[in-house]
């Protein structure tokens, strides 16, 4: 069972073209599939039967894991199996009858347009770290960019004289983003002033560098986030992420159609992004009860 689950997700990896966070997501998922079809006795994936893979969801549940939790786990296991039947190496399928559990839809955590303009003047764009932290800032939000995608910006995906941005995102996909004018000319003073500082005497390939010229950590970047929304005052906690879903509830309460907002997400599905209509909805409610004559 082992060296199918290795062969699935070489499948995943080739020909598929997932992410290494997906692959690692995907095999620690069958991992403990595996682990519980071991502890019931059973050596062969010819075995599970529905009834199997019900009693392996309960013993999700009393592992304590969440319906968002166990629902990500059995779509890890339907994926695995319907590889496993169109290859032929299984003739049925046990998962085909099991719902995925229902999870509910968790709005994401954003800030104001007023948090936000408080998180960016709290930065002081004076010394090279700051230049770099601003410029940071200002592309995550005006481009909605993944932290991974920032952090791993290259030089060449920069083109300030159309205003664009190049990103390469999950799956290998790669798509174009708008560059705003405040992100635009935070980057051309990054670049001409605080990059080269940085820098000194070494040399990168990517945009934003710490330390002798390699790129920023997710983790450093987190902290800076946190550094900066302490200074604004904003009592939340606020992730590089909340700047990413910041970006599409306002674009969406700009008056941006769906459509645009997934493709500048980059979301494969425009039902991921519809989860920020929810926000959009919530912020119209508010702004009718309020403004309204007859709210």
């Amino acid at each position: 069972m082992d060296q199918q689950v290795q062969t699935y997700l070489d499948y995943l990896t080739i020909e598929k073209g997932l992410s290494s966070n997906s692959i690692e997501s995907y095999a620690a998922d069958l991992a403990n599939f595996l682990d519980f079809l071991e502890q019931e006795k059973i050596t062969r994936l010819e075995e599970t039967d529905t009834a199997v893979i019900l009693a392996w969801l309960i013993h999700l549940t009393r592992q304590g894991l969440s319906a968002k939790s166990r629902a990500r786990h059995l779509i890890a296991i339907r994926g695995f199996y319907k590889y496993l039947i169109n290859e032929k190496i299984l003739a049925s399928n046990p998962v085909k009858e099991v719902d995925i559990p229902k999870t509910g839809q968790a709005l994401p955590k954003i800030l104001s347009v007023a948090e936000v303009e408080a998180m960016l003047k709290a930065v002081n764009p004076i010394t090279p770290r700051e230049l770099r932290n601003s410029a940071m800032m200002e592309i995550l939000y005006g481009s909605g960019l993944r932290v991974s995608e920032l952090i791993l910006l290259k030089l060449q995906d920069i083109s300030l004289d159309a205003n664009m941005v190049r990103v390469m995102g999950k799956g290998s996909k790669e798509r174009i983003i708008p560059l705003g004018s405040k992100a635009r000319d935070a980057v051309i003073l990054w670049k001409d002033h605080g990059r080269p500082d940085m820098l000194k005497t070494c040399s990168s390939e990517y945009l934003f560098v710490a330390r002798a010229g390699k790129p920023m950590t997710r983790q450093g970047f987190w902290k800076i986030i946190k550094k900066y929304a302490a200074k604004a005052g904003i009592s939340k906690t606020v992730s590089p992420h909340t700047l990413r879903h910041s970006f599409a509830t306002h674009l969406l309460e700009g008056g941006a159609d769906l459509r645009s907002v997934q493709t500048m997400l980059g979301h494969a599905d425009i039902s991921t992004t519809q989860i920020y209509t929810h926000i959009s909805r919530e912020y119209l409610i508010k702004m009718h009860n309020r403004y309204h004559p007859r709210g």
